[in-house]
């Protein structure tokens, strides 16, 4: 996997797909309506801990609730699988909040016409950080 800049433009070296840094740079600009105008009118967001968010409505409802004021750092992408009617992707990186940062990978899968179908969101953490989360 190849670095991704920290800069605002996200530069995924092995990765040339615009849905994705659209993905980062709309959810990090607090854009969640239009972060949702990127998936496919049935399109999934699986949050760790949380139910599927699946529709373009419910994940713009949800990202209003859930991501206000998270900063969504990726660092690493890689295309790891491509067929006629998806491509999948997956980013290594961080999310900031004033309470922690934590490492995550996404799972990002696209169809054939780049619309997101899924984004799987996974913490990458010890069970003792899981557990000082709740405090």
């Amino acid at each position: 996997m190849k670095n991704i800049s920290s800069t605002n433009i996200y530069a995924f070296v092995d990765i040339d797909e615009s849905t994705i840094y659209e993905y980062f740079a709309r959810l990090n600009n607090n854009e969640f309506i239009a972060t949702s105008e990127l998936f496919a009118e049935q399109g999934c967001l699986n949050p760790p801990f949380e139910k599927t968010v699946c529709g373009r409505n419910a994940i713009a409802r949800y990202l209003e609730k859930e991501a206000k004021g998270i900063e969504f750092c990726p660092a690493y992408g890689e295309m790891i699988m491509s067929d006629s009617t998806f491509t999948q992707y997956q980013i290594q990186g961080k999310v900031k909040t004033n309470q922690f940062t934590v490492n995550v990978n996404w799972l990002i899968q696209l169809n054939s016409i780049k619309e997101i179908i899924l984004v799987e969101v996974k913490l990458v953490a010890s069970l003792t950080e899981l557990l000082n989360f709740s405090k």
